[in-house]
């Protein structure tokens, strides 16, 4: 008896029991079994304590996923490919389609523009990440009011789409993941208003105070993303994020034409961006098992700086509660089994790419277009006027910010409104009055559009700095007055705030 305790005891023998055990069932045709024999009764003793409980541990609640692009229009592909793409990718872990739910407008895939009708394509050599994406906020539902309505689970509180919620429990885990133009505390939604930090902030206070979650994990592609976060996320609320860029930085689209890898030679817009596809593109190189979410975002953090180059590359950062880290992906993501025995790296993540500024892609989609109408005199022309409207509307909205501050500062101390705050200090201090100042910019200035986000710093500066509104409404008056918005005034366009 002492013999056979020291012999089964021992690691080796545990092994070779293993082994056979295998062997067995494979001659009986049940190999199938094996894997549920072995995740409730063996572990070898290799496996540590730590990861048998992450093995066990989603078993008393369920994954639920938001999934949103907050653009629309061809020459922002990139933002619905990226989330076709993941939904794909949580499908393949296991998530049901019942649990996630997709914010899209929907204008990509059958659009006259597309090369492949009906097809969406992450990656230049990628397969059709859009064939069963559902449809459940498409057009005029991406809004930030249904956004927030599904997050909180209310159903009562959503407009049109599929009424389809967020109905988590307390032992459940959410992932939330969002792609889009952004500017300092502000990210873009096709249609008006804009999701401004404080608000989202808000909406997960509330969804934790409700008992809605166990743990949330949160991933953002967006210029200044870092800034949606910065100093009002709560610690201790259970929810782990990580941005595309830090507070101050742009983000990046990749795959582009023209680019190495470059999208075949028929499309003429980017098809991703660099921070989704690097977490996207390690999902499905590992096995998530035994990947964490550390491991995750140190691997995106250095695919995402252009591997150290951040003049064509952004600072991944992090933000809430890093009590998250240590735990394995699948928990949000899901388990692909076709990646069971995948390695732990992948050498065809490690090498750079081209990428351009996100606030610049449109104008290369735009140019592209212009490039590939030479039989079309009439339509080269039109694409030109494109062009120069934008580009001119551009000069527009960063002449006039610069010129609100000589007027409201001095010439001298017009860098108040370039500002940056200490890290860890919230962009603003009255969300209210951001809101206000955007709005008086673009009733006498116009839309401030997806590019002029990036000024949203300089309203923030100015509620800061204790300007009043009737100030602001005279020095928007005088840098912008007799000019005229055409179709991007906000009575056309929407308002941002």
């Amino acid at each position: 008896m002492a013999i056979a305790y020291s012999f089964l005891s021992s690691s080796w023998s545990w092994m070779l029991l293993f082994f056979f055990l295998l062997l067995f069932l494979n001659m009986q045709g049940k190999a199938s079994r094996l894997n549920s024999f072995y995740d409730s009764v063996i572990r070898l003793p290799s496996e540590s304590e730590s990861e048998s409980a992450e093995n066990d541990e989603v078993g008393g609640g369920t994954r639920w996923a938001v999934l949103v692009a907050g653009s629309s229009g061809y020459g922002n592909y990139r933002h619905q490919a990226d989330v076709c793409h993941a939904y794909q990718l949580l499908i393949k872990g296991g998530l049901k389609e019942e649990n996630i739910v997709v914010f899209m407008y929907d204008d990509i895939a059958n659009n006259d523009l597309n090369p492949r009708p009906g097809i969406i394509i992450n990656h230049p050599h990628g397969q059709d990440v859009y064939a069963g994406v559902p449809k459940d906020y498409t057009g005029e539902n991406v809004t930030t009011h249904n956004l927030y309505a599904v997050i909180l689970g209310d159903k009562s509180k959503v407009k049109g789409g599929s009424g389809k919620v967020i109905n988590s429990k307390p032992d459940d885990r959410i992932f939330i993941y969002y792609a889009d133009h952004g500017g300092p505390g502000v990210l873009g939604m096709p249609n008006t208003p804009n999701l401004y930090a404080m608000d989202f902030i808000d909406v997960l206070k509330k969804k934790h105070a409700s008992g809605g979650y166990k743990k949330m994990v949160i991933y953002v592609e967006a210029c200044e993303s870092g800034s949606i976060f910065e100093g009002i996320l709560p610690k201790d609320i259970n929810i782990y994020v990580t941005t595309a860029s830090n507070a101050q930085e742009a983000s990046w689209g990749t795959y582009c034409p023209g680019m190495d890898p470059s999208p075949p030679p028929e499309y003429i817009t980017c098809l991703g961006d660099l921070y989704s596809v690097a977490w996207m593109e390690d999902s499905e190189s590992h096995n998530l098992k035994r990947e964490s979410v550390q491991q995750q975002y140190q691997s995106v953090k250095e695919r995402t700086s252009n591997f150290n180059n951040y003049e064509l590359g952004s600072h991944v950062m992090e933000y809430g509660d890093t009590h998250v880290k240590p735990e394995k992906l699948y928990l949000y993501h899901g388990f692909d089994p076709a990646t069971v025995n995948f390695p732990s790296l992948n050498g065809m993540l490690g090498a750079p790419v081209d990428v351009v500024n996100q606030r610049d892609a449109d104008l290369i989609f735009m140019w592209q277009m212009y490039k590939r109408s030479e039989d079309e005199p009439e339509k080269k022309r039109e694409i030109m006027k494109q062009i120069a409207e934008t580009t001119k509307h551009r000069n527009h909205l960063d002449g006039s910010v610069k010129l609100i501050g000589v007027f409201l500062y001095g010439p001298a101390k017009n860098s108040v409104i370039e500002s940056v705050r200490e890290p860890g200090l919230p962009l603003v201090e009255d969300w209210t009055c951001l809101k206000s100042m955007v709005r008086v910019f673009e009733t006498h200035c116009g839309s401030l559009t997806q590019y002029g986000m990036k000024h949203m710093r300089a309203f923030a500066n100015i509620c800061n700095s204790g300007v009043s509104k009737a100030s602001m409404e005279e020095a928007c008056m005088a840098a912008c007055g007799g000019y005229y918005a055409g179709h991007l005034h906000p009575s056309k366009f929407g308002y941002s705030a």
